[in-house]
């Protein structure tokens, strides 16, 4: 990166690092079972209701209990499950139509990261209906309360259910884009492990895999506090101990507990501290193949971990000490070259590959600029890197194809 824009990058990063104490962050307030929302819902005068979630959700039976308490409690719902693995610009319309043509008053959104974000950009087009998502795009662009949202997260990993992020995938281009504003931050979760039980391990995986990254970006970022990185090195913490036996065993109610539990932690310390290198590039990956948001953190952070060197050493091997990989007495390179190996050892158990198939080549370039436009300048990267740099890292990831001649 040259200098002049490596300058700007700090500095920009520098005014949100000094403004933090005076922003108006918020957490949810964490609900243990569904079954206490009627009453919150009866509380705030609110009768009808718009259930954001996807179809697989819906089959498998995890919205069952909900739907059952609301009607019991004769609280109308209406149901948008359409919403997709990368939640779209059109799902985002289609469910405020829905949510519009039914006089809905609040939103329950139950699935993983992809519905909560659906939920979070339908919110966004309520309060701001003059103004497109993509005008929305990036820092603050929202300013209006939305409409009450309530997150039930089906999966211990995106963390959206306690950010003031949303991230969404236009239908047209194919780019996905964040939204962030306070408003979008979620006024209650629901953090029950049960709805978790019939998780895939695949997805377990991932998913999981997903919060780590939020909590080692989080950590390892140029912007922490003393509450973020306590938070970090706690969800980091819970997920090596607990995620293989939830993987092994998805019946563990007390590690399925200990992952939802570690994918706030994590959510609520990147909301402060911001992602990274990582999030950027697997955002550019989902828009244009797909590909799923965990998997591509999962590949992309033992990559640019090590890429990032003596920038991460201290930070790295702090969290080696805390997981009692090594002593505090080891060097700081040792200490992180220690924690960069068993992070490859925990997604070789759970059977992460080493590259992503989707990668076409000839797409690199403008991924790699996509990646550079979301994270340059905001985000508080270890080391800065511009479009040409970050396409080293596709590339990287990117699975060897041979052709034969002829």
């Amino acid at each position: 990166m040259k200098f002049f824009q490596r300058v700007y990058c700090r500095s920009v990063q520098m005014v949100f690092r000094c403004a933090l104490p005076f922003l108006p962050y918020s957490e949810p307030k964490v609900i243990d079972h569904v079954s206490e929302l009627p009453r919150i819902l009866h509380e705030r005068g609110i009768s009808r209701i718009l259930l954001v979630t996807d179809r697989r959700i819906r089959e498998y039976g995890i919205t069952r209990v909900l739907e059952t308490e609301l009607a019991a409690c004769q609280i109308f719902y209406a149901v948008y499950d359409g919403t997709l693995t990368n939640p779209t610009t059109q799902n985002v319309e289609d469910a405020r139509k829905l949510y519009c043509d039914t006089d809905c008053q609040a939103m329950i959104a139950v699935g993983g990261g992809s519905s909560i974000d659906c939920a979070k950009a339908v919110g966004a087009r309520i309060a701001r209906p003059k103004k497109s998502l993509q005008a929305m795009k990036g820092i603050l662009k929202v300013r209006k309360k939305i409409p009450l949202l309530i997150a039930i997260p089906t999966t211990a990993g995106t963390g959206s259910e306690t950010t003031l992020a949303a991230v969404i995938t236009d239908a047209k281009t194919r780019h996905k884009y964040p939204i962030n504003d306070f408003a979008l931050i979620p006024r209650y979760t629901v953090l029950d492990p049960e709805v978790t039980r019939t998780l895939p391990p695949d997805i377990t995986a991932t998913t999981g895999l997903d919060a780590l990254t939020h909590a080692v970006e989080a950590f390892i970022g140029h912007s922490t506090t003393r509450q973020t990185r306590k938070k970090a090195i706690q969800a980091v913490k819970l997920i090596f101990e607990n995620i293989q036996e939830a993987y092994r065993d998805g019946n563990n109610m007390q590690a399925r507990k200990n992952m939802l539990k570690a994918a706030y932690l994590a959510g609520a310390a990147f909301s402060k501290s911001y992602v990274g290198y990582v999030h950027a590039v697997a955002h550019s990956l989902g828009g244009r193949y797909n590909t799923p948001h965990g998997l591509a953190n999962a590949v992309l952070l033992p990559v640019f971990l090590e890429a990032y060197g003596e920038t991460v050493y201290q930070k790295l091997w702090r969290l080696a000490v805390e997981l009692g990989i090594v002593e505090r007495r080891t060097s700081y390179a040792q200490g992180a070259g220690a924690f960069i190996e068993e992070l490859v050892r925990l997604e070789t158990n759970l059977k992460i590959p080493k590259t992503l198939k989707e990668i076409c080549p000839e797409d690199i370039p403008q991924l790699a600029q996509y990646a550079s436009q979301e994270a340059n300048p905001l985000y508080p990267v270890p080391k800065l890197y511009d479009a040409e740099e970050l396409a080293m890292f596709y590339e990287a990831v990117m699975e060897k194809r041979i052709y034969a001649a002829g």
